[in-house]
């Protein structure tokens, strides 16, 4: 007799089990997405405070995003609110735009469509002094 180590082989229940584990854990492995966009980058600066007068707008976010179908929304100190015109002009990841302020607490709301189809949105706060 030699002595040879005896291999068992698993059997087709357990190598189907096993089969199922791995792929369940490869289900849940993260997964590498798209990121939304994320405003990197405002001007006015959250909480800032800016000059009445022309301001400008200029809001950087981390990818590419779609100006037609994005929105920027100006909420005035009596919290009337008016949509900020867009260029459709500029690097494709920044919305810019301007408007005329008067002193007050406003708010810019922004609705961003990034290029994976995903819609994300915030508010930037500032406040305008005289100038």
């Amino acid at each position: 007799m030699t002595d040879r180590p005896i291999l068992l082989r698993p059997s087709a229940p357990l190598r189907s089990r096993r089969a199922a584990v791995l792929l369940l854990l490869g289900l849940l492995a993260p997964i590498p997405a798209h990121a939304h966009a994320i405003l990197e980058e405002s001007v006015p600066a959250q909480d800032g405070i800016v000059p009445a007068g022309r301001i400008g707008i200029a809001f950087r976010f981390n990818s590419r995003i779609d100006k037609p179908r994005s929105r920027l929304v100006l909420t005035n100190p009596d919290r009337s609110q008016m949509p900020v015109t867009i260029s459709p002009s500029g690097p494709p990841d920044i919305l810019t735009g301007s408007v005329e302020l008067k002193p007050g607490a406003y708010t810019i709301r922004w609705y961003v469509l990034a290029t994976d189809g995903h819609l994300t949105r915030g508010d930037v706060r500032f406040t305008v002094t005289e100038p």
